[in-house]
């Protein structure tokens, strides 16, 4: 990975962890609901890995917006 896709890795996870902290949601029921590992959120929120486009699909749904809307990192 790139430093330029770290970047957005970073930025994307960030913006999950604020949209989910916005909800009050705190990580493991929101990974719980999302079907996916606590874990996996947890190196998704800190930019540590590259999400498949299902997990992010699933994040979105939990999080109550379109995919398209999740992945606007500024």
């Amino acid at each position: 990975m790139n430093t330029k896709e770290a970047q957005y890795f970073q930025k994307l996870g960030a913006r999950i962890k604020q949209l989910r902290e916005e909800k009050g949601l705190d990580q493991k029921a929101f990974a719980f609901d999302c079907e996916i590992g606590r874990t996996q959120l947890y190196m998704i929120e800190n930019g540590k890995t590259n999400p498949q486009l299902l997990t992010l699909m699933k994040i979105a749904n939990g999080l109550e917006i379109s995919l398209q809307e999740l992945l606007k990192v500024s």
